[in-house]
């Protein structure tokens, strides 16, 4: 049984999470730079089964594309290219980063902690990947 892979990505940094091999519990992975992201996924892959990559699909309000919207396409787009086997599902990102902020408020962390970027964009990869195991 695969992973899926949750991926919640940015210009500078890219957040990723993972589910168990059953497919039950979605867990923070890491934040990679954006530039190194393809060769992590490429090493990764070559440790542990994936058989979905969810992404993160930025969208305002009114569904009208955001200035993020282009580079995740392009991104999927060399996703494909380089995974060609492993299926690339978008996904809602909407409230992930705020919802992620709220979080980190509510497990107490300090504020310097809150302002890690990197744990942020970990953490919204996280929600994103248990919101779509919840509505499975």
């Amino acid at each position: 049984m695969g992973r899926i892979l949750s991926i919640d990505y940015g210009l500078k940094r890219t957040g990723l999470a993972v589910t168990d091999p059953l497919k039950i519990i979605a867990t923070g992975l890491t934040t990679v730079d954006s530039k190194d992201l393809i060769s992590f996924i490429k090493n990764y892959f070559a440790k542990e089964e994936v058989e979905l990559i969810l992404i993160g699909e930025p969208k305002n309000w009114d569904e009208s594309e955001t200035h993020a919207t282009r580079l995740v396409e392009n991104f999927i787009k060399e996703l494909k290219k380089n995974f060609p086997s492993v299926p690339v599902k978008k996904v809602d990102e909407r409230f992930t980063s705020k919802m992620a902020s709220r979080a980190m408020l509510d497990m107490g962390l300090k504020k310097k902690q809150r302002q890690n970027k990197r744990l942020i964009d970990e953490i919204a990869a996280t929600i994103m990947l248990q919101e779509y195991l919840q509505h499975l």
